[in-house]
């Protein structure tokens, strides 16, 4: 299982389901593990049950909340540690060092930052990477209405000092107004669906379903081209 943490204090939740549910859409085993404080999954992805601790499946799509290792999601499953969680990809939600640290994120695992440019999201979610001994490398991944040459500059002179090796790819998100209503659309009816969402969304999130898997492009479109059926 290939472990791919996504790292900030950014509202990602919606983010990292519709990137699972593309990679499910090439028949891959997906777990999406939403380790944040606010574990924003247990109220947007619907479920029969809300206890402490459960995965629910959602578009052939697992969702784990309200773990905090592995070893209880083993436990919950009903497996030995010793035994491997039968996933191709775990899709993690990390919004702290705790999550990193627990999960046991390695520096061979695939890391993205993903963050607004306001001031509270950008060093909280720095966070994460304070007590790191071990650079890591890392993609950047900016939400931003109007993305500004001085705001990765601003990114850059936050995360001085840190164990941080930003990748040279740079994913730039334009968050239009139209992606928000389209989300919240899909929320309120409990779907992943694609349409309404903007073709800078659409290209990001294939962008990433594609470097994650390796799968060529046509593929991957094909994929995305189901989510609009929904």
């Amino acid at each position: 299982m290939e472990k791919i943490a996504f790292i900030g204090s950014y509202d990602k939740a919606d983010f990292v389901i519709y990137i699972a549910k593309i990679l499910a859409n090439i028949d891959k085993k997906v777990l999406v593990v939403d380790s944040t404080a606010l574990q924003k999954t247990r109220y947007i992805v619907p479920t029969m049950k809300a206890p402490k601790q459960y995965i629910t499946t959602y578009e052939n799509i697992d969702i784990a909340v309200g773990f905090q290792t592995f070893d209880q999601i083993k436990q919950y499953k009903a497996l030995e540690k010793t035994e491997e969680l039968d996933y191709d990809y775990c899709l993690l939600d990390i919004d702290s060092y705790r999550g990193y640290y627990y999960f046991g994120i390695k520096t061979e695992d695939k890391k993205y930052f993903v963050t607004s440019f306001d001031v509270y999201n950008l060093k909280r979610g720095l966070q994460v990477f304070r007590r790191l001994e071990t650079p890591v490398q890392v993609t950047k991944v900016l939400f931003s209405k109007d993305v500004l040459a001085e705001e990765d500059t601003y990114l850059n002179y936050l995360s001085r000092g840190l164990k941080i090796r930003w990748n040279s790819n740079i994913l730039y998100f334009p968050f239009e107004r139209g992606d928000q209503n389209a989300i919240f659309s899909n929320q309120r009816t409990g779907r992943i669906c694609i349409r309404g969402l903007s073709t800078d969304y659409i290209e990001g999130i294939s962008f990433i379903a594609e470097e994650i898997s390796g799968e060529n492009q046509s593929n991957i479109r094909k994929a995305v081209k189901m989510m609009e059926k929904n």
